[in-house]
Protein backbone atom coordinates (compact mmCIF):
# COMPACT_ATOMS: atom_id res chain seq x y z
CA UNK A 1 0.00 0.00 0.00
CA UNK A 2 1.33 3.62 -0.65
CA UNK A 3 2.36 5.66 2.00
CA UNK A 4 -0.57 7.85 3.34
CA UNK A 5 0.40 9.67 6.43
CA UNK A 6 4.03 10.05 6.59
CA UNK A 7 5.76 11.99 3.89
CA UNK A 8 7.91 11.83 1.69
CA UNK A 9 11.56 13.63 1.92
CA UNK A 10 12.64 15.32 -1.75
CA UNK A 11 16.54 14.63 -1.98
CA UNK A 12 16.94 14.66 -5.73
CA UNK A 13 14.68 16.71 -8.74
CA UNK A 14 14.50 17.01 -12.11
CA UNK A 15 14.25 20.15 -13.39
CA UNK A 16 13.19 20.95 -17.30
CA UNK A 17 10.94 23.74 -17.94
CA UNK A 18 10.44 26.58 -20.72
CA UNK A 19 8.32 28.58 -18.83
CA UNK A 20 10.90 30.21 -16.55
CA UNK A 21 9.03 32.26 -14.32
CA UNK A 22 9.34 31.55 -10.79
CA UNK A 23 12.30 29.05 -11.89
CA UNK A 24 15.18 30.36 -9.90
CA UNK A 25 13.03 30.95 -6.66
CA UNK A 26 11.94 27.16 -6.23
CA UNK A 27 15.58 25.90 -6.98
CA UNK A 28 16.81 28.42 -4.23
CA UNK A 29 14.42 27.04 -1.86
CA UNK A 30 15.43 23.11 -2.35
CA UNK A 31 19.09 23.65 -3.00
CA UNK A 32 18.58 25.38 0.49
CA UNK A 33 17.51 22.08 1.65
CA UNK A 34 19.96 19.86 0.29
CA UNK A 35 18.29 18.73 -2.63
CA UNK A 36 20.27 17.31 -5.41
CA UNK A 37 18.77 19.13 -8.70
CA UNK A 38 19.39 17.58 -12.55
CA UNK A 39 18.51 19.73 -15.06
CA UNK A 40 19.23 20.21 -18.71
CA UNK A 41 19.93 23.16 -21.81
CA UNK A 42 18.42 26.41 -21.00
CA UNK A 43 16.79 25.87 -17.44
CA UNK A 44 20.36 24.96 -15.92
CA UNK A 45 21.88 28.07 -17.91
CA UNK A 46 19.40 30.17 -15.62
CA UNK A 47 19.99 28.18 -12.37
CA UNK A 48 23.60 28.41 -12.72
CA UNK A 49 23.44 31.98 -13.55
CA UNK A 50 21.19 32.44 -10.62
CA UNK A 51 24.40 30.79 -8.53
CA UNK A 52 22.42 27.69 -8.21
CA UNK A 53 24.38 24.05 -8.35
CA UNK A 54 23.05 22.06 -10.94
CA UNK A 55 23.90 18.84 -12.85
CA UNK A 56 23.47 18.17 -15.83
CA UNK A 57 21.34 15.88 -17.83
CA UNK A 58 23.69 14.86 -19.78
CA UNK A 59 26.03 13.71 -17.30
CA UNK A 60 23.50 11.31 -15.51
CA UNK A 61 23.09 9.64 -18.97
CA UNK A 62 26.71 9.84 -20.20
CA UNK A 63 25.46 10.94 -23.03
CA UNK A 64 25.27 14.50 -24.88
CA UNK A 65 22.05 15.97 -26.25
CA UNK A 66 21.05 15.06 -30.13
CA UNK A 67 19.83 16.20 -33.11
CA UNK A 68 19.74 19.84 -32.49
CA UNK A 69 18.34 19.24 -28.38
CA UNK A 70 15.83 17.23 -29.71
CA UNK A 71 16.72 13.78 -27.85
CA UNK A 72 17.46 14.56 -24.06
CA UNK A 73 15.78 12.85 -21.71
CA UNK A 74 14.73 10.38 -23.32
CA UNK A 75 17.55 8.01 -21.36
CA UNK A 76 17.58 5.02 -19.22
CA UNK A 77 19.49 7.08 -16.59
CA UNK A 78 16.56 9.68 -16.43
CA UNK A 79 13.09 7.13 -17.01
CA UNK A 80 14.53 4.45 -14.75
CA UNK A 81 14.83 7.07 -11.87
CA UNK A 82 11.61 8.55 -12.79
CA UNK A 83 9.76 4.88 -12.76
CA UNK A 84 11.54 2.30 -10.17
CA UNK A 85 9.59 0.79 -7.36
CA UNK A 86 10.83 1.97 -4.08
CA UNK A 87 11.11 -0.89 -2.04
CA UNK A 88 11.60 -3.57 -4.78
CA UNK A 89 14.23 -5.46 -3.97
CA UNK A 90 14.84 -6.67 -7.79
CA UNK A 91 14.58 -3.39 -8.86
CA UNK A 92 17.44 -1.75 -6.53
CA UNK A 93 19.66 -4.28 -7.26
CA UNK A 94 19.01 -3.29 -11.05
CA UNK A 95 19.49 0.31 -10.33
CA UNK A 96 22.20 0.07 -8.19
CA UNK A 97 24.17 -2.32 -10.96
CA UNK A 98 22.80 0.13 -13.88
CA UNK A 99 24.36 3.11 -11.43
CA UNK A 100 20.66 4.89 -12.15
CA UNK A 101 19.82 7.11 -8.95
CA UNK A 102 16.15 7.63 -8.18
CA UNK A 103 14.29 11.41 -8.38
CA UNK A 104 11.60 11.91 -5.72
CA UNK A 105 10.03 15.09 -7.56
CA UNK A 106 9.83 16.56 -11.29
CA UNK A 107 9.02 20.17 -12.42
CA UNK A 108 8.31 20.59 -15.62
CA UNK A 109 6.48 22.37 -18.24
CA UNK A 110 6.39 22.29 -22.10
CA UNK A 111 6.90 23.83 -25.18
CA UNK A 112 4.30 26.17 -26.19
CA UNK A 113 2.47 24.47 -28.64
CA UNK A 114 -0.76 25.22 -27.07
CA UNK A 115 -0.34 29.27 -27.26
CA UNK A 116 1.31 29.31 -30.54
CA UNK A 117 -0.11 31.18 -33.13
CA UNK A 118 -1.23 28.62 -35.93
CA UNK A 119 -0.64 30.57 -38.57
CA UNK A 120 3.27 30.10 -38.36
CA UNK A 121 5.39 28.15 -40.38
CA UNK A 122 4.09 24.35 -40.10
CA UNK A 123 7.73 23.28 -39.55
CA UNK A 124 8.03 25.96 -36.79
CA UNK A 125 4.96 23.88 -34.81
CA UNK A 126 6.39 20.81 -35.34
CA UNK A 127 9.03 21.72 -33.10
CA UNK A 128 6.62 22.98 -30.96
CA UNK A 129 5.57 19.67 -30.63
CA UNK A 130 7.50 18.74 -26.59
CA UNK A 131 8.16 14.64 -26.49
CA UNK A 132 10.63 14.80 -23.78
CA UNK A 133 8.56 17.01 -21.56
CA UNK A 134 5.30 15.12 -21.78
CA UNK A 135 7.14 11.34 -21.03
CA UNK A 136 8.73 12.53 -17.85
CA UNK A 137 5.42 14.43 -16.43
CA UNK A 138 3.57 10.85 -17.49
CA UNK A 139 6.19 9.06 -15.67
CA UNK A 140 6.36 10.54 -12.82
CA UNK A 141 2.70 10.53 -12.65
CA UNK A 142 2.29 7.23 -13.01
CA UNK A 143 5.08 6.55 -10.26
CA UNK A 144 3.02 8.86 -8.14
CA UNK A 145 3.42 6.71 -5.08
CA UNK A 146 7.04 7.93 -4.94
CA UNK A 147 7.62 10.87 -7.29
CA UNK A 148 6.18 13.91 -6.75
CA UNK A 149 5.05 16.06 -10.43
CA UNK A 150 4.50 19.58 -10.82
CA UNK A 151 3.48 21.09 -14.42
CA UNK A 152 3.30 24.82 -13.98
CA UNK A 153 4.79 27.88 -11.96
CA UNK A 154 1.28 28.16 -10.68
CA UNK A 155 1.52 25.10 -8.43
CA UNK A 156 5.32 26.03 -7.19
CA UNK A 157 3.58 27.78 -4.03
CA UNK A 158 2.03 24.50 -3.19
CA UNK A 159 5.07 22.33 -3.84
CA UNK A 160 7.29 24.69 -1.40
CA UNK A 161 4.42 25.09 1.11
CA UNK A 162 3.75 21.02 1.46
CA UNK A 163 7.60 20.77 1.66
CA UNK A 164 7.97 23.28 4.60
CA UNK A 165 4.61 21.71 6.19
CA UNK A 166 5.28 17.80 5.61
CA UNK A 167 9.18 17.65 5.09
CA UNK A 168 8.67 16.08 1.86
CA UNK A 169 5.56 15.16 -0.04
CA UNK A 170 2.79 13.44 0.81
CA UNK A 171 0.88 10.82 -0.98
CA UNK A 172 -2.40 12.77 -0.78
CA UNK A 173 -0.37 15.98 -2.47
CA UNK A 174 1.30 13.23 -4.81
CA UNK A 175 -2.00 11.62 -5.89
CA UNK A 176 -3.42 15.34 -6.85
CA UNK A 177 -0.90 16.50 -8.89
CA UNK A 178 -0.34 13.43 -11.02
CA UNK A 179 -4.07 13.38 -11.90
CA UNK A 180 -3.11 17.10 -12.89
CA UNK A 181 -0.73 16.19 -14.48
CA UNK A 182 -2.17 13.39 -17.29
CA UNK A 183 -4.65 16.40 -17.61
CA UNK A 184 -1.94 18.62 -18.91
CA UNK A 185 -0.77 15.93 -21.40
CA UNK A 186 -4.31 14.98 -22.42
CA UNK A 187 -5.08 18.65 -23.49
CA UNK A 188 -1.45 19.12 -25.05
CA UNK A 189 -1.93 15.83 -27.17
CA UNK A 190 -5.71 17.04 -28.25
CA UNK A 191 -4.42 20.53 -29.04
CA UNK A 192 -1.97 18.66 -31.69
CA UNK A 193 -4.17 15.98 -32.72
CA UNK A 194 -6.63 19.06 -33.34
CA UNK A 195 -3.89 20.89 -35.61
CA UNK A 196 -2.84 17.91 -37.45
CA UNK A 197 -6.34 16.71 -38.49
CA UNK A 198 -6.96 20.49 -39.81
CA UNK A 199 -3.53 20.33 -41.37
CA UNK A 200 -4.20 16.89 -43.10
CA UNK A 201 -7.93 18.39 -43.96
CA UNK A 202 -9.46 15.82 -42.12
CA UNK A 203 -13.13 17.56 -41.49
CA UNK A 204 -14.50 14.81 -38.68
CA UNK A 205 -12.03 12.99 -36.67
CA UNK A 206 -12.48 9.82 -35.39
CA UNK A 207 -11.87 10.53 -31.99
CA UNK A 208 -12.44 14.50 -30.63
CA UNK A 209 -11.07 15.51 -27.32
CA UNK A 210 -12.79 18.16 -25.67
CA UNK A 211 -9.56 19.90 -23.94
CA UNK A 212 -10.81 23.01 -20.75
CA UNK A 213 -9.21 24.23 -18.35
CA UNK A 214 -10.93 25.47 -15.15
CA UNK A 215 -11.39 29.01 -15.11
CA UNK A 216 -13.59 30.00 -12.63
CA UNK A 217 -16.70 28.97 -9.58
CA UNK A 218 -19.93 30.15 -11.06
CA UNK A 219 -22.23 31.92 -8.19
CA UNK A 220 -24.33 28.63 -9.03
CA UNK A 221 -25.76 26.64 -11.98
CA UNK A 222 -29.72 26.90 -13.15
CA UNK A 223 -30.93 26.39 -10.42
CA UNK A 224 -29.10 27.76 -6.79
CA UNK A 225 -28.87 24.26 -5.21
CA UNK A 226 -26.83 23.15 -8.44
CA UNK A 227 -23.21 24.52 -7.92
CA UNK A 228 -21.14 25.24 -11.79
CA UNK A 229 -18.31 26.19 -13.03
CA UNK A 230 -17.00 27.98 -16.03
CA UNK A 231 -14.20 26.09 -18.08
CA UNK A 232 -12.07 27.62 -21.01
CA UNK A 233 -11.86 25.94 -24.40
CA UNK A 234 -8.22 25.07 -24.80
CA UNK A 235 -8.29 23.47 -28.10
CA UNK A 236 -8.66 26.45 -29.89
CA UNK A 237 -12.35 25.94 -31.17
CA UNK A 238 -13.77 29.06 -29.46
CA UNK A 239 -13.52 32.46 -29.61
CA UNK A 240 -11.95 34.86 -26.41
CA UNK A 241 -13.76 34.14 -23.06
CA UNK A 242 -15.69 37.35 -21.83
CA UNK A 243 -14.29 40.08 -19.92
CA UNK A 244 -16.21 41.29 -16.70
CA UNK A 245 -16.27 45.00 -16.43
CA UNK A 246 -18.63 45.39 -13.16
CA UNK A 247 -21.05 43.87 -11.09
CA UNK A 248 -22.24 40.46 -9.18
CA UNK A 249 -20.28 37.57 -10.01
CA UNK A 250 -22.04 35.72 -12.73
CA UNK A 251 -24.07 32.35 -13.01
CA UNK A 252 -24.55 29.78 -15.36
CA UNK A 253 -27.91 31.12 -16.70
CA UNK A 254 -26.12 34.72 -16.71
CA UNK A 255 -23.47 33.13 -19.53
CA UNK A 256 -25.52 30.96 -21.19
CA UNK A 257 -27.75 33.77 -22.16
CA UNK A 258 -25.46 35.95 -22.85
CA UNK A 259 -24.06 33.65 -25.20
CA UNK A 260 -27.24 32.91 -26.67
CA UNK A 261 -28.11 36.59 -27.50
CA UNK A 262 -24.44 37.24 -29.08
CA UNK A 263 -24.99 34.79 -31.64
CA UNK A 264 -28.00 36.09 -32.64
CA UNK A 265 -27.01 39.99 -33.09
CA UNK A 266 -23.46 38.35 -34.59
CA UNK A 267 -26.19 38.05 -37.02
CA UNK A 268 -26.03 41.85 -38.48
CA UNK A 269 -23.22 43.57 -39.95
CA UNK A 270 -21.80 45.90 -37.31
CA UNK A 271 -21.90 48.77 -39.21
CA UNK A 272 -25.76 49.19 -38.05
CA UNK A 273 -26.22 48.90 -34.17
CA UNK A 274 -28.61 45.69 -33.56
CA UNK A 275 -29.61 45.08 -29.49
CA UNK A 276 -31.21 41.51 -28.71
CA UNK A 277 -32.62 41.26 -25.36
CA UNK A 278 -32.96 37.44 -23.76
CA UNK A 279 -34.75 35.70 -20.97
CA UNK A 280 -34.57 32.22 -20.37
CA UNK A 281 -32.22 31.29 -23.61
CA UNK A 282 -34.85 32.72 -26.12
CA UNK A 283 -35.23 36.44 -27.55
CA UNK A 284 -37.78 38.41 -26.27
CA UNK A 285 -36.78 41.49 -27.84
CA UNK A 286 -34.51 42.59 -31.27
CA UNK A 287 -34.54 45.49 -33.09
CA UNK A 288 -31.88 47.17 -35.88
CA UNK A 289 -32.03 51.18 -35.32
CA UNK A 290 -29.24 53.92 -36.47
CA UNK A 291 -28.14 54.09 -33.25
CA UNK A 292 -27.79 52.09 -30.12
CA UNK A 293 -30.13 53.76 -27.97
CA UNK A 294 -32.68 53.45 -30.12
CA UNK A 295 -31.86 49.26 -31.34
CA UNK A 296 -32.25 49.22 -26.95
CA UNK A 297 -35.60 51.35 -27.07
CA UNK A 298 -37.13 49.25 -30.09
CA UNK A 299 -35.87 45.98 -28.75
CA UNK A 300 -37.51 46.37 -25.43
CA UNK A 301 -40.50 47.77 -26.73
CA UNK A 302 -41.51 44.37 -28.03
CA UNK A 303 -42.07 42.49 -24.53
CA UNK A 304 -40.78 44.81 -21.77
CA UNK A 305 -42.38 42.71 -19.09
CA UNK A 306 -40.55 39.70 -20.05
CA UNK A 307 -37.36 41.94 -20.31
CA UNK A 308 -37.04 43.14 -17.00
CA UNK A 309 -34.03 41.07 -15.40
CA UNK A 310 -32.95 40.05 -18.76
CA UNK A 311 -29.99 39.71 -20.45
CA UNK A 312 -28.66 42.93 -23.52
CA UNK A 313 -26.51 42.55 -26.22
CA UNK A 314 -25.28 44.31 -28.55
CA UNK A 315 -22.97 44.54 -31.53
CA UNK A 316 -21.42 47.74 -31.12
CA UNK A 317 -19.36 49.96 -28.66
CA UNK A 318 -22.03 50.55 -25.91
CA UNK A 319 -21.84 54.35 -25.53
CA UNK A 320 -23.54 56.70 -22.86
CA UNK A 321 -27.05 57.30 -24.70
CA UNK A 322 -27.57 53.59 -24.50
CA UNK A 323 -26.39 52.95 -21.43
CA UNK A 324 -28.34 55.67 -19.63
CA UNK A 325 -32.04 54.38 -21.06
CA UNK A 326 -30.60 50.43 -20.28
CA UNK A 327 -29.66 52.05 -16.58
CA UNK A 328 -33.75 53.15 -16.48
CA UNK A 329 -34.30 49.48 -15.35
CA UNK A 330 -33.10 46.59 -14.47
CA UNK A 331 -31.37 43.93 -16.34
CA UNK A 332 -28.51 40.92 -15.29
CA UNK A 333 -26.20 41.63 -18.11
CA UNK A 334 -25.40 44.07 -20.95
CA UNK A 335 -22.83 42.37 -23.28
CA UNK A 336 -21.00 44.55 -25.66
CA UNK A 337 -17.79 44.14 -27.77
CA UNK A 338 -16.65 47.37 -25.59
CA UNK A 339 -18.00 50.02 -23.77
CA UNK A 340 -17.06 53.69 -23.30
CA UNK A 341 -15.65 55.20 -20.24
CA UNK A 342 -18.81 57.36 -19.73
CA UNK A 343 -21.11 54.34 -20.20
CA UNK A 344 -19.35 52.45 -17.28
CA UNK A 345 -20.17 55.30 -15.69
CA UNK A 346 -23.67 55.81 -16.40
CA UNK A 347 -24.78 51.63 -15.28
CA UNK A 348 -22.15 52.35 -12.14
CA UNK A 349 -25.33 53.50 -10.79
CA UNK A 350 -26.24 49.58 -10.98
CA UNK A 351 -23.41 48.30 -9.16
CA UNK A 352 -24.93 44.62 -9.10
CA UNK A 353 -25.63 44.46 -12.71
CA UNK A 354 -23.00 42.38 -14.59
CA UNK A 355 -21.16 44.05 -17.38
CA UNK A 356 -19.83 41.59 -20.08
CA UNK A 357 -16.95 42.48 -22.91
CA UNK A 358 -16.91 39.43 -25.70
CA UNK A 359 -16.42 39.65 -29.39
CA UNK A 360 -19.17 39.68 -31.68
CA UNK A 361 -18.82 36.61 -33.98
CA UNK A 362 -17.81 33.73 -32.83
CA UNK A 363 -16.43 32.46 -35.93
CA UNK A 364 -13.80 29.86 -34.28
CA UNK A 365 -16.45 27.65 -32.65
CA UNK A 366 -17.27 25.23 -35.16
CA UNK A 367 -19.23 22.43 -33.24
CA UNK A 368 -21.68 22.12 -30.28
CA UNK A 369 -21.51 19.64 -27.47
CA UNK A 370 -24.36 18.29 -25.82
CA UNK A 371 -23.96 15.48 -22.88
CA UNK A 372 -26.39 12.49 -23.09
CA UNK A 373 -26.19 9.25 -21.59
CA UNK A 374 -23.35 7.72 -22.70
CA UNK A 375 -21.86 10.40 -24.42
CA UNK A 376 -22.07 13.50 -26.35
CA UNK A 377 -24.56 14.77 -29.02
CA UNK A 378 -21.95 16.50 -31.63
CA UNK A 379 -23.05 18.77 -34.77
CA UNK A 380 -22.05 21.54 -36.59
CA UNK A 381 -23.06 25.20 -35.41
CA UNK A 382 -25.90 26.13 -37.21
CA UNK A 383 -24.25 29.13 -39.76
CA UNK A 384 -26.50 29.11 -42.78
CA UNK A 385 -27.25 32.08 -43.86
CA UNK A 386 -29.88 33.55 -46.07
CA UNK A 387 -30.44 36.27 -48.75
CA UNK A 388 -33.40 37.28 -50.79
CA UNK A 389 -31.63 35.53 -54.29
CA UNK A 390 -32.75 32.26 -52.31
CA UNK A 391 -35.98 32.84 -51.28
CA UNK A 392 -38.92 31.12 -53.75
CA UNK A 393 -42.31 33.43 -54.05
CA UNK A 394 -44.80 30.89 -53.21
CA UNK A 395 -48.05 32.84 -53.61
CA UNK A 396 -49.58 35.17 -56.38
CA UNK A 397 -48.32 37.69 -54.75
CA UNK A 398 -44.58 39.05 -54.00
CA UNK A 399 -43.66 41.08 -50.88
CA UNK A 400 -42.90 44.75 -51.40
CA UNK A 401 -39.09 45.52 -50.83
CA UNK A 402 -40.31 46.76 -47.08
CA UNK A 403 -41.77 43.76 -46.51
CA UNK A 404 -38.76 41.10 -47.89
CA UNK A 405 -36.78 43.34 -45.86
CA UNK A 406 -38.58 42.62 -42.75
CA UNK A 407 -39.21 39.36 -43.40
CA UNK A 408 -35.19 38.75 -43.80
CA UNK A 409 -35.30 40.53 -40.40
CA UNK A 410 -37.43 38.33 -38.70
CA UNK A 411 -36.04 35.00 -40.05
CA UNK A 412 -32.97 36.26 -38.70
CA UNK A 413 -34.40 36.10 -35.49
CA UNK A 414 -36.48 33.23 -35.29
CA UNK A 415 -33.76 31.16 -35.89
CA UNK A 416 -32.39 31.94 -32.70
CA UNK A 417 -35.75 31.76 -31.21
CA UNK A 418 -36.62 28.36 -28.75
CA UNK A 419 -38.53 26.22 -31.16
CA UNK A 420 -41.25 26.02 -32.23
CA UNK A 421 -40.94 29.48 -32.97
CA UNK A 422 -42.80 32.56 -34.89
CA UNK A 423 -41.59 36.28 -35.17
CA UNK A 424 -43.71 39.14 -36.49
CA UNK A 425 -41.75 42.36 -37.50
CA UNK A 426 -41.74 45.34 -38.76
CA UNK A 427 -39.01 48.27 -39.66
CA UNK A 428 -36.40 45.49 -38.41
CA UNK A 429 -37.80 45.35 -35.15
CA UNK A 430 -39.44 42.17 -33.57
CA UNK A 431 -42.66 43.29 -31.93
CA UNK A 432 -44.37 39.73 -31.44
CA UNK A 433 -42.19 36.53 -30.45
CA UNK A 434 -43.74 33.04 -29.72
CA UNK A 435 -41.46 30.82 -28.75
CA UNK A 436 -40.15 27.59 -27.06
CA UNK A 437 -44.26 26.18 -27.90
CA UNK A 438 -44.87 22.24 -28.18
CA UNK A 439 -46.94 23.29 -31.47
CA UNK A 440 -46.53 25.87 -34.14
CA UNK A 441 -50.46 27.06 -33.69
CA UNK A 442 -49.36 27.76 -29.79
CA UNK A 443 -46.27 29.54 -31.22
CA UNK A 444 -48.35 31.80 -33.33
CA UNK A 445 -51.05 32.31 -30.84
CA UNK A 446 -48.41 33.39 -28.49
CA UNK A 447 -46.75 35.84 -31.11
CA UNK A 448 -50.25 37.66 -31.55
CA UNK A 449 -50.53 38.03 -27.93
CA UNK A 450 -47.55 39.93 -27.71
CA UNK A 451 -47.98 41.78 -30.86
CA UNK A 452 -51.53 42.74 -29.57
CA UNK A 453 -49.76 43.78 -26.74
CA UNK A 454 -47.05 45.65 -28.16
CA UNK A 455 -46.94 49.52 -28.09
CA UNK A 456 -47.05 49.57 -31.29
CA UNK A 457 -50.15 47.84 -31.94
CA UNK A 458 -51.94 50.44 -32.36
CA UNK A 459 -50.15 51.60 -35.42
CA UNK A 460 -52.13 52.55 -38.30
CA UNK A 461 -49.38 50.58 -40.69
CA UNK A 462 -49.97 47.29 -42.50
CA UNK A 463 -47.38 45.76 -43.49
CA UNK A 464 -46.33 43.16 -41.25
CA UNK A 465 -43.45 40.30 -41.57
CA UNK A 466 -44.35 37.17 -40.10
CA UNK A 467 -41.68 34.46 -39.73
CA UNK A 468 -41.62 31.07 -38.34
CA UNK A 469 -38.39 28.63 -37.91
CA UNK A 470 -40.23 25.21 -39.15
CA UNK A 471 -43.15 24.74 -41.84
CA UNK A 472 -46.73 24.90 -41.58
CA UNK A 473 -47.96 21.80 -41.21
CA UNK A 474 -51.63 22.68 -41.78
CA UNK A 475 -53.23 25.90 -42.42
CA UNK A 476 -54.62 26.31 -39.26
CA UNK A 477 -51.23 28.43 -38.22
CA UNK A 478 -51.51 30.74 -41.80
CA UNK A 479 -54.92 31.97 -40.39
CA UNK A 480 -53.70 32.84 -36.54
CA UNK A 481 -50.48 34.62 -38.22
CA UNK A 482 -53.00 36.39 -40.67
CA UNK A 483 -55.64 37.31 -38.36
CA UNK A 484 -52.82 39.03 -35.97
CA UNK A 485 -52.11 41.23 -39.18
CA UNK A 486 -49.33 39.77 -41.00
CA UNK A 487 -49.26 40.81 -44.71
CA UNK A 488 -45.94 38.45 -45.40
CA UNK A 489 -45.09 35.15 -44.57
CA UNK A 490 -41.04 33.36 -44.73
CA UNK A 491 -40.79 30.06 -43.48
CA UNK A 492 -38.68 26.77 -44.85
CA UNK A 493 -41.50 25.15 -46.84
CA UNK A 494 -41.68 21.33 -47.54
CA UNK A 495 -44.44 19.90 -45.99
CA UNK A 496 -46.69 17.74 -47.86
CA UNK A 497 -49.38 20.29 -47.05
CA UNK A 498 -47.63 23.16 -48.42
CA UNK A 499 -50.49 23.88 -51.60
CA UNK A 500 -52.88 24.14 -47.94
CA UNK A 501 -50.52 26.79 -46.64
CA UNK A 502 -50.26 28.65 -50.01
CA UNK A 503 -53.71 28.52 -50.60
CA UNK A 504 -54.88 30.11 -47.52
CA UNK A 505 -52.52 32.75 -47.99
CA UNK A 506 -53.72 33.45 -51.62
CA UNK A 507 -57.14 34.04 -49.72
CA UNK A 508 -55.99 36.67 -47.77
CA UNK A 509 -53.99 38.06 -50.06
CA UNK A 510 -51.07 37.77 -48.70
CA UNK A 511 -46.53 37.11 -49.96
CA UNK A 512 -45.37 34.33 -48.73
CA UNK A 513 -41.72 32.90 -49.56
CA UNK A 514 -40.30 29.60 -48.75
CA UNK A 515 -36.25 29.42 -47.41
CA UNK A 516 -36.18 25.56 -48.37
CA UNK A 517 -34.36 25.35 -44.88
CA UNK A 518 -35.43 25.08 -41.39
CA UNK A 519 -33.64 26.46 -38.06
CA UNK A 520 -34.91 24.26 -35.08
CA UNK A 521 -33.25 25.39 -31.75
CA UNK A 522 -33.94 23.11 -29.02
Amino acid sequence: MPETVNSLPVRRALLSVCDKTGLAELAKFLSEREVEIVSSGGTAAVLREAGIAVQEVSDVTGHPEILGGRVKTLHPSVHGGLLAKRGDPEQEKELLRLGIGLFDLVVVNFYPFTSANRSEDREALIELIDIGGPAMVRAAAKNHESVAVVTSPNQYADLTNEIEREGGTSFDFRRKRAAEAFALTASYDAAVSEWLAADAGIRVPRRQVVAMELDAKLRYGENPHQEAWRYLDMSRRSGEPVRQIQGDPVGYNNLSDAQAALELISEFAREEPACAIFKHGTPCGVAQAGVGEAAFRSALRCDPLSAFGGVISINCKLDEAAASAIAESFFEVIVAPEFSPEAVEALGKKPRMRLLAAEIGDGKRRFEFRQVSGGFLVQERDRRTLDAAELTVATKRQPDSRELDDLLFAWKVAKHAKSNAIVFARDRIAVGIGAGQTSRVDAAEAAKAKWNANSRGGSSESRLAAASDGFFPFADGIEVVAKAGATAIIQPGGSKRDAEAIAAADARGLAMVFTGVRHFRH
